[in-house]
C-alpha cells in the first residue's frame, strides 16, 4: 500500500504522510494520528532503511561486552542480552555484538565511533574505573552502562543493587546462628563483584563473624567444585556457602552432592546468586538471591536504551533494582 493511497484518502500532500510516519515533528498531532490510525487499517508499515536514511539513524544498538571474563559463559547474562534483542526487534531495532578487548587498545569500540555503526551503546560488566564509559564520555557519545561505575558526570545506567545481595544472603545465616559462613566470589576487577563480596563482608562485621571462609577465584564450574573440596576439610567445619554467580555455585553444588552435603541433616547450606543455572545436573533445591527474571531484566534495558536514542535525560535513566532471597 502506497503513501499516495493514504495521501489521497486523507486530503493530504504525500510530503506530509510520509513526514508523520517517520517520526518528524513538524507535522500536527491530531493529523499524525489520523495519518497513523489510515495506515494502520491498511496495514502500512514505513520502509525501515527509508526511515533511517531520513532521520540519520541507524536502528541499531551495540552491545559492548569484554572479551575477558566471557560474559558468554554465563547463562543468566545471555537470556537477559536475548530478551533485550528480542524487545528491541519489536521495533525494529538490532543488537549489534561488539566485543573489546583491552589488549588491543578497544580497537573494535573506536572502529564503532568512527564509523558510527550504530545510534547507541550499552556496555556490560562495568569496571569501578571504566575507561569505555570515560571515553563515550568524552565523545558525548549515548551509552547505557549495565553496571555503576566512577565518573564525574551523569551517564544513563542500569544495576541492581549487588551489595544488599551479599549482605542479605550473609546476614541470614548469621541470624539463623551460623558462623562459619563461606564467601565464594569472582576474582576480576568489575563493579558488581566487588560490591557483592562487601555486602558479604559487611554484614559478617555487623554479627562479629569472621571472614577468613572468603575467596576469590576463576568464575568457573571447575573452580567452584574445587575450592568447594578445599572448603570442606577446613576446620572449624563449613555451615553455609555464598556464591557470587551461578556457575561458581553449580560447581559447589556438584562437590557437595558428592560428599553428601547438599541435603540431610549434615548438610551445608548454599546460596547462589542468580540460582543454579538451567542445565545443571543438581536436582536438589538450593536457595538463591533472586534479582529479576531474564525477561524482565531484558525488556528493561531494552526499554532504556530506546529512551536513550530519544533524548531522555540522563537523570531520568538510572535504575536500581533490588534483590531477594529465594529460600527452598
Amino acid at each position: 500500500m502506497s503513501l499516495k493511497a493514504i495521501a489521497a484518502k486523507l486530503g493530504l500532500s504525500v510530503t506530509t504522510v510520509s513526514r508523520a510516519l517517520n517520526g518528524y515533528n513538524d507535522v500536527a498531532e491530531e493529523t499524525r494520528q489520523r495519518i497513523q490510525l489510515e495506515a494502520r487499517r491498511r496495514g502500512y508499515r514505513p520502509s525501515t532503511v527509508a526511515r533511517r536514511l531520513k532521520m540519520g539513524k541507524t536502528n541499531a544498538v551495540g552491545l559492548l561486552f569484554p572479551v575477558e571474563p566471557q560474559p558468554f559463559n554465563d547463562a543468566s547474562f545471555v537470556e537477559m542480552m536475548a530478551a533485550t534483542a528480542q524487545s528491541l526487534a519489536r521495533h525494529d531495532i538490532d543488537l549489534l555484538a561488539i566485543a573489546d578487548d583491552t589488549q588491543d587498545d578497544h580497537r573494535n569500540l573506536q572502529r564503532i565511533l568512527r564509523t558510527h555503526s550504530v545510534d547507541a551503546l550499552i556496555v556490560a560488566h562495568t569496571c569501578r574505573h571504566d575507561s569505555r564509559l570515560l571515553r563515550l564520555q568524552q565523545l558525548d557519545f549515548p551509552f547505557l552502562a549495565l553496571g555503576r561505575s566512577q565518573l564525574d558526570a551523569p551517564y544513563a545506567w542500569f544495576d541492581f543493587d549487588n551489595y544488599a545481595g551479599g549482605r542479605l544472603a550473609a546476614g541470614h545465616y548469621a541470624a539463623q546462628g551460623l558462623s562459619q559462613i563461606g564467601w565464594l566470589g569472582s576474582h576480576h576487577d568489575q563493579t558488581f563483584v566487588s560490591q557483592r563480596r562487601q555486602g558479604y563482608l559487611d554484614a559478617m562485621q555487623q554479627h562479629r563473624l569472621s571472614s577468613a571462609l572468603c575467596w576469590q577465584v576463576e568464575p568457573s564450574r571447575r573452580e567452584g567444585y574445587r575450592m568447594t573440596r578445599s572448603l570442606l576439610a577446613e576446620q572449624p567445619a563449613l555451615q553455609a556457602l555464598i556464591t557470587d554467580c551461578n556457575m561458581l555455585g553449580d560447581g559447589a553444588a556438584i562437590a557437595l552432592r558428592e560428599a553428601g552435603r547438599l541435603a540431610g541433616s549434615h548438610r551445608v547450606e548454599l546460596m547462589v546468586y542468580d540460582g543454579l543455572p538451567a542445565d545443571s545436573v543438581v536436582t536438589e533445591p538450593v536457595a538463591s538471591i533472586a534479582q529479576a527474571t531474564r525477561l524482565a531484566v531484558g525488556q528493561q534495558v531494552a526499554q532504556m536504551a530506546q529512551q536513550l536514542i530519544e533524548g531522555e535525560p540522563l537523570s531520568a535513566l538510572q535504575v536500581l533494582w533490588q534483590p531477594q532471597l529465594i529460600l527452598p
